[in-house]
């Protein structure tokens, strides 16, 4: 008890807290713009933690993981531009909930409602479960690793709302671009047009930005030609608190994707784009209304949006009771613990136990806050549908060609995203699933190294994979979840 008094004194420091606020109002800003990435605004504002003492600027960068995770779900929803490669699953349903129906304020209650969950269920496990959850991502090694990218892969026939056969092309796609560069298990280069730009691989983050920004703007510019575009539109929010309705039929959406979201968190390598996917994907398996995901259902908005805020407890388990990141953003926070004196580890809980509870209620704090401003910005977020298409076009394509150069400086990064906007766009007429090709990117390399390296463990014998109990239990998930589309077909056809 005295620990966790001592633990509130740290928190409730008025600089201190108004640390943490700042976090989340910049970490949702960063969110939102497409190409400021989670780990951009980290990376960013982590020098101003050295000017605070103790536990302040551990909480700045609380509020900015949280934050930045919901933010990208703004910009998806109302623009059909995920902020985060996190949200990419979010535009399935949220767009068309915005602008098809009309929903734009429903969208982004349910999107805020389903954060803040998601966020405060995986805290409320990181506190009771840490040290049991912890134990179970000990036992995954190369083998676990490829069977969960390839359950990850698997869901393509899920997230391709049109053809499965295009889904799975598309997916091929993403899987030859992470080939692309030195091979990390042989160092061999491959498909790099013998530039130096490619050796590094193919740069996600303008990808992501040409696929679902300038894509989706080329189309938005031809509908305003033609004077067909819908991003004009005069909305009227009834109301922005999701309704008792709403909220009963996703409740246990939101509890199937919040455990998603937290056990993929804790596995080291991972993150909130496989968590989101991932849970789109179930929220659809265990829909009575399947046909009716990618029109504006209001799990397919939930589910994403619970997922990959959960990843943000989850991935604080490994972090806090191993040292080992969970992702990138967890990295650098990894990093922010050593810059302040505490190492991460079993003994952290005995030696630190103040300051680790201080990042509990921080993590608890930083989504009660986010849930505060997301609720009462709801409003203003919405008129961002009803900026004229002339004015609100040019701003956007702005804003993709300064996201992606501040990425990483480079003009190559601005010329990969166009030539990827131009490619999406015709994809996008012949109906191919954008999401397919950014997940083959995503796990692409992830299934590729740790086969390899299965492999190796193994002295080449494939009875590896069917031989541990995890790996087995991936596996058939896999296989189960590539033949349902198509065994769905069959039964339909024999009715």
């Amino acid at each position: 008890m005295t620990d966790i008094l001592t633990a509130l004194e740290m928190i409730f420091v008025p600089l201190n807290l108004l640390g943490l606020i700042f976090g989340v109002g910049a970490g949702i800003a960063f969110g939102a713009m497409p190409g400021l990435s989670v780990n951009m605004g980290l990376a960013l504002l982590f020098p101003l933690t050295f000017t605070f003492q103790g536990m302040g600027g551990i909480l700045i960068l609380i509020g900015i993981y949280c934050g930045a995770i919901y933010g990208g779900s703004i910009s998806a929803i109302l623009l059909k531009t995920p902020g985060t490669p996190a949200s990419v699953a979010t535009t399935l349903d949220g767009y068309p909930m915005a602008t098809v129906l009309k929903q734009p304020g429903r969208a982004l209650g349910l999107s805020t409602l389903a954060s803040t969950f998601g966020g405060i269920f995986s805290t409320i496990c990181l506190i009771i479960m840490a040290p049991q959850l912890a134990k179970v991502s000990l036992q995954f090694s190369k083998p676990e690793y490829f069977a969960l990218a390839i359950f990850g892969l698997s869901i393509i026939t899920s997230v391709s709302s049109g053809s499965v056969i295009k889904g799975i092309m598309g997916g091929v796609i993403g899987l030859f671009l992470a080939t692309v560069g030195i091979d990390a298990m042989s160092g061999e280069i491959r498909f790099t047009l013998d530039t130096t730009y490619l050796l590094g691989g193919v740069s996600f983050i303008p990808i992501l930005i040409g696929l679902f920004a300038f894509a989706q703007m080329l189309t938005t510019v031809e509908e305003y030609y033609h004077k067909q575009t819908g991003l004009q539109q005069e909305v009227k929010l009834d109301r922005v608190l999701p309704s008792w309705s709403d909220f009963k039929r996703v409740f246990w959406t939101l509890v199937r994707s919040s455990f998603i979201g937290t056990f993929i968190g804790c596995v080291p390598g991972t993150g909130g784009d496989i968590a989101s996917f991932v849970s789109y994907d179930q929220a659809k398996r265990w829909s009575s209304h399947k046909d009716k995901f990618g029109t504006g259902e209001p799990e397919g908005v939930c589910a994403p949006e619970a997922g990959n805020n959960a990843v943000s407890g989850g991935a604080f388990i490994p972090v806090l009771t191993l040292g080992i990141p969970g992702d990138g953003a967890t990295a650098i926070m990894l990093g922010a613990l050593m810059v302040q004196g505490l190492q991460p580890g079993p003994l952290l809980f005995v030696e630190k136990a103040p300051d680790v509870y201080a990042i509990f209620i921080g993590l608890l704090l930083a989504n009660v806050i986010m849930s505060l401003m997301g609720f009462s910005l709801i409003r203003l977020f919405v008129k961002v549908v009803n900026v004229p298409t002339e004015i609100l076009l040019p701003i956007i394509i702005m804003l993709t060609f300064v996201g992606t150069y501040s990425y990483n400086h480079s003009m190559n990064d601005v010329y990969l995203m166009v030539a990827a906007g131009i490619i999406g766009y015709f994809l996008n007429k012949t109906e191919f699933s954008m999401s397919a090709i950014v997940i083959g990117i995503i796990l692409g390399g992830m299934a590729e190294q740790n086969f390899v390296g299965s492999l190796i463990m193994s002295d080449g014998s494939f009875s590896v994979f069917w031989t541990r109990p995890i790996c087995l239990l991936f596996l058939t998930a896999a296989f189960i979840s590539l033949l349902s589309p198509f065994l769905g077909k069959l039964l339909r056809l024999k009715k």
